[in-house]
């Protein structure tokens, strides 16, 4: 038995069965290349759903937690620490905002979005006790919490969690008039990932966000945009919603916050929305900790440089004329995606997307199926345009086979 038969073995035999891996037990990583427990290369086309944008390993983001374990990494919010406030003050600046919230991971920061729209709608728009409504789309993904289950339309996600919560309006993704119907005098908030990342980055129509921000100004509604995937960079700009010109009431951020370092998350809005919370309303006990705050500290100080956002436009031109070029060629069916993030209908005749992402891990380059036939492209950033354009020969090398 090899190593990492053995690992996955034990991995099998104590682990609860919630994820399906690829059988490659990974041991170290640099950029945007990892090596397995047998010292195979490589070339990593996922970056953890974008948690990785700034690439494994970055020497400033290592070097800022590093500094910060020699100091102190928790308090808590019982007190005060030295980090807190920088934190807050750069993330609201990069999102035009004024204040924030923070959190660990994703999925905890759009229940914090949820609490506050429910909280702003009591407090500010005077929706009536126990009535609040959030309108969301079909085939989102905004975590995995009982709460959050409750609007997907993934029957995987769903299946066997109830009772769910209730209190949410479920519209077909990219449907304005859908939208505009499902929006009435109670409802607080619309909340939407700017393009759908499980779902196989799915891009919404010309003009829908824009819409969106229309109707919700129109209605007196939040309009809560879920980045944590398509934020910080992805998409070839700092925010997915700037494709639009389009300024959100929330911003939910995670993933990349904390640059593959640590979970960071937060809910970034105005003072009037977030300042509708009291003491002992709402919490983290690791949220906004010291060592997460100076982590997200050098992640915001590389954002507002724009040379990663400027990256993902340069490279993303490039993966998608590639990727263009197997569309035409009929060996894909469809590719979706802005700036270095990718989904990729592979043709039924050359595998599912299980088993196109297995054979490109035979030729070391690691991606991630979705939906059956779909597989998601997202490097790491920080990816050489040789590195990508070699990953990229060997999906053609696969979907020739």
């Amino acid at each position: 038995m090899t190593r990492t038969e053995a690992l996955i073995a034990s991995a099998e035999a104590h682990s609860a069965h919630n994820y399906h891996p690829l059988p490659v037990v990974v041991a170290t990583a640099d950029g945007a290349w990892m090596t397995d427990v047998e010292g195979r290369r490589f070339l990593d086309l996922l970056a953890g759903y974008s948690a990785l944008n700034f690439g494994h390993r970055n020497r400033r983001l290592i070097e800022a937690a590093r500094a910060q374990l020699e100091r102190v990494t928790l308090t808590s919010r019982a007190f005060h620490h030295d980090r807190f406030a920088e934190f807050c003050a750069r993330l609201a600046e990069l999102c035009g905002m004024e204040m924030v919230m923070p959190m660990n991971t994703g999925a905890e920061a759009v229940e914090s979005a949820v609490k506050t729209a429910r909280k702003w709608g009591y407090r500010v728009k005077g929706v009536p006790d126990q009535m609040a409504k959030i309108v969301v789309a079909g085939d989102n993904f905004h975590g995995r919490t009982t709460t959050i289950i409750s609007f997907s339309t993934d029957a995987e996600a769903r299946a066997d969690f109830g009772p769910y919560t209730p209190g949410f309006e479920i519209v077909p993704y990219g449907d304005l008039t859908a939208m505009r119907e499902a929006v009435t005098e109670n409802t607080v908030a619309v909340l939407l990932e700017p393009i759908q990342g499980e779902a196989g980055v799915q891009v919404p129509p010309t003009g829908y966000l824009a819409g969106v921000r229309e109707l919700t100004r129109e209605r007196n509604v939040l309009f809560i945009a879920d980045e944590i995937q398509s934020g910080l960079g992805r998409t070839g700009r700092t925010f997915a919603c700037e494709h639009e010109g389009v300024v959100p009431d929330v911003y939910v951020l995670g993933k990349a916050l904390g640059g593959g370092v640590v979970p960071v998350s937060a809910v970034v809005s105005s003072a009037e929305v977030l300042g509708v919370f009291r003491p002992g309303e709402h919490g983290s006990t690791f949220g906004g900790n010291p060592l997460a705050c100076a982590v997200a500290i050098e992640v915001i100080a590389m954002l507002r440089s724009g040379e990663f956002q400027a990256r993902s436009r340069e490279l993303g031109e490039h993966l998608h004329r590639d990727l263009a070029v197997l569309r035409d060629m009929g060996r894909v069916t469809q590719v979706r995606g802005r700036g270095l993030w990718a989904g990729i209908d592979i043709a039924p005749a050359y595998g599912t997307g299980r088993e196109v992402s297995e054979k490109l891990m035979d030729r070391g380059v690691l991606v991630k199926d979705t939906h059956g036939v779909t597989i998601r492209i997202a490097p790491p950033l920080v990816i050489s345009k040789e590195d990508l354009e070699w990953g990229l020969a060997q999906l053609r090398a696969v979907l020739r086979a």
